[in-house]
């Protein structure tokens, strides 16, 4: 096989891709005894029938047809491993010659442009040494944590004095635009000063008692006429205000398993210290994965990068093609960071020389089955047939390599080292030994979705 490679840019590359005859004749085989699966000739058993027959009665061009369809990915395959090309993308297909009869010495010739991981080298990471802040917990975060708590046990208590921030009002609202009414409702609650609703509506409520009502100009930020200026009326039905519990002893056993508020504390506190070393070890992770990029130049394949912020809008907006410049901007950016991210974790674990078992995926992909509440097995199915299977193993090789690369740094906070095992783990001594229930379920499933349906049909019988 011949391949040349012609870079169109920094993440893009034309592939020309020329096959030797014999290359292509094991495909050739395989698309006529396909065809003749299913195809009834007189003279010969179903399935049984010669390759020159098929060529005569079908035609070659309906065998080359087939065979080109299977030989082209596996090609384009041998030729991104040969040339050590990672892709971001699938592939644009040319096929430009194919041989005409099984007589004809016309290669099979095909070009494959695709977007691809540019090159760059990452620093090693024996020795380095990466600091970060060290965790604190202020009297203030406990305080915080329990007056949050205080107010999951406060009631509302109706009050005979103006609203103010803090206070939760009933109200009936119309909007208006150009004299007709285009939304109503009735009997809403609402936090003053929780900037919740209307822009405006804070500054509105802010001073009127119960029964009284108000106007303002507000802009809709829903329905029909999302966007538009309205006229807001705004009625107060009622003011109430929210009454808090004393902290005390009472409190604390009423709130908690604890007898004491002095206990409640000292368990807040906990809880607020693994918090903090949890965030901690977030940070360690993006300040691995900045020093990685420390004075590369990473640039972006194009054509995903405009896919993925399509995609990031589609979640910020009902309509994409209406997003603002600051949205776009901000779509851009993440998408750019996200990438860069993705491509060096990537080259991470290639240097690093990760292995990824079908355990690996198959954990990986029932932890996410578990938390959408679905049956792993079917979920897994689902992922093989929609093609994503090869998304999943990146994945997992994206955090197996970020594990063992983050394993490797001394990471310190204030001149200390910073043991961070709890959120690491330990590198498994044999991972194909691991979790062997999960990867012979994960076999299994795969298997099964790679039967024919004539293997299917055999099996039950």
């Amino acid at each position: 096989m011949k391949i040349s490679v012609r870079n169109l840019e920094p993440t893009k590359v034309k592939l020309t891709i020329t096959a030797d005859p014999e290359e292509l004749d094991p495909f050739l085989d395989k698309a006529r005894k396909e065809i003749a699966k299913q195809v009834n000739v007189p003279g010969f058993r179903k399935g049984h029938v010669p390759g020159k027959i098929i060529d005569q009665r079908f035609g070659f061009a309906a065998v080359a047809g087939e065979a080109v369809n299977d030989a082209v990915p596996e090609l384009y395959s041998k030729a991104l491993e040969e040339k050590k090309i990672q892709p971001m993308d699938q592939p644009e297909f040319d096929v430009q010659d194919v041989p005409q009869s099984a007589k004809d010495e016309t290669k099979l010739k095909f070009t494959a442009t695709v977007e691809r991981r540019p090159d760059f080298e990452l620093p090693e990471i024996d020795g380095m040494e990466i600091a970060i802040a060290k965790p604190e917990v202020k009297d203030e975060d406990v305080e915080k944590r329990l007056e949050a708590l205080r107010q999951r046990f406060g009631t509302l208590v109706g009050v005979d004095r103006p609203a103010a921030k803090g206070d939760f009002a009933n109200i009936d609202l119309t909007a208006e635009i150009n004299g007709e009414t285009v939304d109503s409702q009735e009997g809403v609650s609402y936090e003053l000063g929780s900037n919740t609703m209307l822009d405006g509506m804070d500054e509105a409520l802010e001073g009127l008692s119960a029964g009284e009502e108000t106007t303002f100009e507000g802009t809709l930020e829903a329905g029909e006429h999302e966007g538009e200026k309205a006229t807001i009326k705004v009625k107060v039905n009622s003011v109430k205000a929210e009454e808090l519990p004393e902290l005390n002893d009472e409190f604390a056993s009423e709130a908690s398993e604890f007898d004491t508020l002095d206990e409640l504390k000292a368990d807040i506190r906990k809880a607020a210290s693994q918090d903090a070393e949890g965030r901690q070890a977030t940070e360690a992770r993006d300040a691995f994965i900045a020093k990685l990029q420390e004075g590369l130049e990473i640039p972006v394949p194009k054509g995903v990068k405009a896919k993925m912020v399509e995609e990031q809008l589609k979640g910020m907006t009902p309509d994409p093609e209406k997003a603002t410049d600051e949205q776009k901007a901000e779509a851009e950016k993440n998408v750019e960071k996200d990438l860069r991210d993705q491509m060096v974790l990537d080259a991470l674990a290639q240097k690093l020389d990760v292995k990824v078992s079908q355990a690996d995926v198959f954990n990986f992909l029932a932890s996410i089955a578990q938390q959408y509440g679905m049956d792993p097995n079917a979920f897994i199915q689902a992922i093989i047939k929609n093609g994503q299977l090869g998304s999943a193993v990146q994945e997992v090789g994206r955090s197996k390599g970020l594990l063992a690369g983050m394993r490797a740094v001394k990471f310190t906070a204030d001149g200390e080292v910073v043991d961070l095992s709890n959120f690491l783990g330990e590198a498994a001594e044999d991972e194909e030994a691991e979790s062997v229930e999960a990867a012979s379920a994960a076999a299994a499933v795969a298997d099964e979705l790679s039967k024919s349906d004539e293997d299917k049909a055999a099996d039950a019988e």
